[in-house]
């Protein structure tokens, strides 16, 4: 009996101490290592990617942000409209479409192609579109710039997506289109090693542009 329970105690001892050990290296240790080294190695994104303009963080390079103003490039519909929220006069928080902030979030609402929610978001997010984009036909539109992305965070939008705004922010910035879209060149990224995913707008850095062109930054 006493062996026995010697050798219990000694497997007890062994399994905490590696676990211990493990909690240690894994835990603190290793998680430790990688954010050291890629603070050395890769600064920028260690710290978030942030965009910083004359001082002050205008947001994150790989975070997206919702922009409704005529003279700027629209982002992807977002679920949590890129937690983007005002303050109402009862002090509660509010998205820009009127609805209640709903808490710092991310996703989607995973709608089913079925489900006639799906539909008439997408129907009337295109009757918005086109109300503000009146040279462009339904058939025209992207299909990016009405589906919503797995995250609701999505920095990024087609080419296309970006060329099909440019006749409205021309004209509601007062810049020309050919300056609009040299912008837009200056922040599109090619795919990766010329093959590998999508040619990719930011759409953030495209609207950081504009404003220092407009002056209001």
């Amino acid at each position: 009996m006493k062996e026995s329970a010697k050798h219990t105690l000694h497997g007890v001892r062994q399994a905490v101490t590696v676990t211990i050990v493990l909690m240690l290296i894994c835990g603190l240790l290793f998680p430790c290592l990688l954010t050291g080294l890629s603070s050395v190695i890769f600064p920028h994104r260690a710290n978030g990617s942030l965009i910083t303009v004359n001082g002050k963080t205008a947001g994150a390079e790989f975070v997206g942000q919702e922009f409704t103003e005529d003279y700027y490039l629209w982002s992807r519909p977002s679920a949590y409209h890129y937690n983007v929220y005002v303050e109402g006069e009862d002090g509660k928080q509010y998205y820009k479409d009127g609805t209640e902030f709903a808490g710092l979030a991310s996703g989607s609402n995973n709608y089913a192609p079925s489900n006639p929610a799906l539909a008439e978001r997408v129907e009337a997010d295109m009757q918005t579109f086109l109300d503000k984009n009146p040279d462009v036909k339904p058939e025209e539109v992207p299909t990016d710039l009405l589906t919503a992305s797995g995250s609701g965070l999505d920095p990024h939008i087609s080419p296309a997506s970006a060329e099909v705004q440019i006749p409205r922010i021309a004209k509601a910035s007062g810049l020309r289109e050919d300056q609009v879209r040299e912008i837009i060149a200056h922040n599109t990224t090619d795919k990766l090693l010329g093959v590998l995913g999508e040619k990719t707008v930011n759409v953030l850095m495209v609207n950081i542009e504009i404003a220092q062109n407009m002056g209001l930054v």
